[in-house]
């Protein structure tokens, strides 16, 4: 099973949170919230498609879209890698749900469009030991739904895509891109709520569940068919 990161295991950010995030990057860099905020708009998919490839170059990235000060550089990153620590934060009925999923014997990937301080966050959160594998799309160099990061899932799950079940909430075309990779899908409500922010999202017709939660009772209806 592959699984998406952001409104699926945790929460996706929401507008409030964004500014909230872009004030803390506006007063560590000496500059208006405004700028901050146009800044990691406009750097989405430099720091998501490979362009950057560290949590370092990320900051000197925002330090120089800005034009704000070199020495705000190392502060800079120590913010991103706490907003990072904080962003994977999980529930405690999702962390139950993976181990019954891993006890049934499922292997389990995480696959998501997530930025270099993600993935440096990610072997120290509580996902992190319940997943055999986890694909950034800033270390395969491309973003949902390109066919590339669906297969560097699949190759690292070492699985057949007709045996695999592709879980997200819809963000990134990422439903019908498995799809178009040979797995199924099915839909999951935005963990978070409807003001969470998702870039790509387009119609999706086909199974939904309302969390990961359900997904242990889903597969053991499929199977019992």
């Amino acid at each position: 099973m592959i699984l998406d990161l952001f409104g699926t295991l945790v929460a996706a950010p929401s507008m409030v949170e964004r500014s909230a995030a872009a004030a803390r990057f506006a007063g560590t860099m000496r500059l208006s919230p405004t700028v901050a905020e146009s800044a990691l708009s406009d750097s989405w998919r430099a720091r998501h498609d490979g362009q950057l490839r560290s949590t370092t170059e990320v900051a000197a990235h925002l330090v120089a879209r800005c034009d704000a000060p070199a020495s705000c550089v190392n502060k800079l990153e120590q913010l991103l890698a706490e907003l990072a620590r904080d962003r994977l934060q999980v529930d405690a009925t999702l962390l139950r749900a993976l181990k019954e999923l891993r006890h049934g014997g499922v292997r389990l990937a995480v696959l998501s469009d997530a930025s270099p301080d993600i993935a440096e966050a990610w072997n120290a959160s509580d996902l992190a030991p319940l997943f055999d594998a986890a694909v950034f799309s800033c270390r395969v160099g491309a973003v949902k739904p390109a066919p590339q990061l669906f297969g560097a899932a699949l190759q690292a799950l070492g699985v057949d895509p007709k045996q695999t079940l592709y879980c997200g909430d819809g963000g990134g075309d990422e439903l019908a891109g498995a799809e178009r990779a040979g797995m199924r899908a099915v839909r999951v409500e935005r963990r978070g709520g409807p003001h969470g922010l998702a870039f790509g999202e387009t119609a999706w017709p086909g199974r939904a569940i309302p969390e990961v939660e359900a997904l242990p009772s889903l597969l053991s209806a499929w199977r019992e068919r």
